[in-house]
């Protein structure tokens, strides 16, 4: 055995050992390790007490090959003498296992031991685990020193352990953090809200390492209904109507607070048809909260690992994301109320123009035509019938042209069956008979169709900044050409008009505000370039998606 000095030096390395590591796992191999070499003990033992329940959640050892631990099988579930030290956390020792009464004996492949040696790690007054020697050299009992030196390393352990475990924690929540960051920035990128749902769903469950995430949100009926859900197989959850007073995350959504659930069958507000559906075994349930007004509910079930229950840092985790998230709902709200604001604004004002034109001129010529019906009525030889017939026919061919143009303007058809360019072409061709106004285009699109959202707000640009030019560029010459590179298209509007001051236009007279917005709800931008006497160039670009 070696002398006092030599293990008090022993215990001394042991310590400043255990003072340089910082992870939790590798503290705990160099307790035992320590232990062992300290004690003389063959194999040591170091088990980690379940907080939740009565049993082991970890157990580590040395002295025992890999291939014995494997056939030893399931780590001990701290019954019998290891039972005993997580009841009564003291020191114990006993010079022959199998004469002990509170030996329950050893499983299949377990090694043959007699000597131990129990020592408790106290973190705070409280038992976080229990050395465990056995098997001393020379086949003797532990000494009361060997207790001694267990119990001091035991403190130093216990010490080491709490370091261990804060530095954990610590990087952890900063990695949880910067995972937090990214995915808030990715929130903020997305404003449709069923793409913002999915990824909320995806990301929760990547930092809770949850089975299944789902999210709930009340209906305009009043009840919940399941709008996504992230997991394996759970995709006919979606649309799956909760109960706002039968079910868990009813109740969660109306008291506006967090709660987690250890077992799900245990839990009396929970559905078990609901639980069974979903087949969920726990549960973590986090109220969205917009400035205190509840807005939805997340729910992640059945942690992945040995343990599927969710922690207290699992739930403050999920609370710091929920509020984000709630922010992040909240504006894609709003960002798709003002689209549709100015989708029916921008209808309305074609509807006026349309309405303004059907008054001032298909109106006047409908009442022309009712004149003239009166005056063939009312004319008295063959030649004033014919002379009267001929003006009739004139005005009701200029009225079908009327017709036609606006008909066109509401939504041309060769837009749908052709696509952008055939339209633009036919656009074209109307407006140089009409204003005599040289235009050249020049399309650079391929064969392939656009969105029909791209081709229709491209068309409507042009078709504006025809009008412009008709109204106000006094142009003679106008150009208009169309590309596509990589993943954008662009329109490239030219004119030799009379220009105008960009700083000082009003954009509504011009009809750009309209332009800008059909463009905005694209992701896309407007370019205008235009100077008094100087011509006007506009370019739309719309990126595909």
């Amino acid at each position: 055995m070696a002398g006092q000095p030599d293990r008090l030096r022993g215990l001394l390395d042991a310590g400043i050992a255990l003072a340089g590591e910082l992870s939790l796992d590798g503290v705990l191999q160099k307790i035992i390790e320590a232990a062992a070499e300290l004690t003389e003990a063959k194999y040591a033992a170091l088990g980690v007490i379940d907080p939740g329940g009565p049993g082991l959640e970890r157990f580590v050892v040395t002295g025992m090959d890999l291939e014995t631990q494997a056939a030893i099988g399931d780590i001990p579930q701290g019954r019998g003498i290891l039972g005993l030290l997580i009841k009564d956390a003291r020191p114990l020792r006993i010079d022959d296992l199998s004469k002990d009464p509170n030996s329950v004996g050893f499983p299949a492949h377990h090694p043959s031991m007699k000597t131990f040696l129990g020592v408790p790690i106290l973190l705070r007054g409280v038992a976080y685990g229990n050395l465990y020697l056995t098997e001393k050299a020379g086949g003797g009992p532990f000494t009361e020193e060997d207790e001694e030196l267990s119990q001091l390393l035991a403190a130093q352990a216990a010490v080491a352990v709490e370091y261990a475990r804060l530095y954990e924690s610590a990087t952890r929540w900063l990695n949880q953090l910067e995972s937090l960051n990214e995915i808030v920035d990715a929130l903020i990128a997305e404003v449709e809200l069923p793409k913002l749902l999915e990824l909320v769903a995806a990301r929760l469950r990547e930092l809770v390492q949850a089975r299944l995430v789902v999210i709930a949100m009340p209906a305009p009926g009043g009840d919940l209904v399941i709008r996504t859900v992230a997991g394996e197989g759970a995709e006919e959850l979606v649309g799956t109507g909760l109960g706002r007073q039968g079910s868990k995350s009813g109740r969660v959504l109306a008291r506006g607070r967090s709660e987690r659930v250890d077992s799900m069958i245990e839990d009396f507000e929970v559905d078990p048809e609901a639980s069974r559906h979903i087949g969920a075994r726990t549960g973590l349930y986090v109220p969205l909260l917009l400035r205190g007004r509840p807005i939805g509910v997340l729910s992640a079930h059945d942690k992945e690992g040995d343990d599927p229950r969710f922690t207290d840092e699992d739930m403050r985790l999920a609370e710091t994301f929920s509020a984000r998230v709630a922010v992040a709902v909240d504006l894609s709200e709003r960002v798709a109320r003002d689209s549709l604001r100015r989708v029916v604004s921008a209808q309305e004002l074609e509807r006026r123009r349309l309405a303004r034109e059907l008054h001032d001129e298909t109106g006047q010529a409908l009442t022309s035509i009712l004149l003239g019906l009166k005056e063939l009525e009312d004319a008295g030889t063959a030649a004033d019938v014919s002379s009267a017939t001929a003006r009739l026919r004139e005005l009701v061919v200029t009225t079908l042209q009327d017709v036609r143009r606006l008909a066109v303007e509401l939504r041309p058809k060769a837009l749908d069956d052709f696509g952008l360019v055939p339209a633009l072409e036919r656009l074209v061709e109307t407006f140089q008979e009409q204003t005599g106004i040289d235009v050249i285009m020049e399309p650079q699109l391929g064969q392939e169709r656009l969105p029909s959202e791209i081709e229709t707000a491209l068309y409507r640009i042009i078709q504006e900044a025809l009008t412009n030019v008709v109204k106000h560029a006094q142009a003679s010459r106008v150009s208009i050409v169309l590309s596509r590179r990589g993943h954008t298209v662009s329109a490239v509007f030219e004119d030799d008009g009379r220009g105008f001051a960009v700083d000082e236009t009003r954009e509504e007279g011009l009809g750009l505000l309209g332009m800008r917005e059909r463009l905005m709800l694209l992701d896309g931008r407007l370019l205008v370039e235009s100077s008094s006497g100087g011509g006007t160039t506009l370019v739309a670009e719309v990126p595909i998606l």
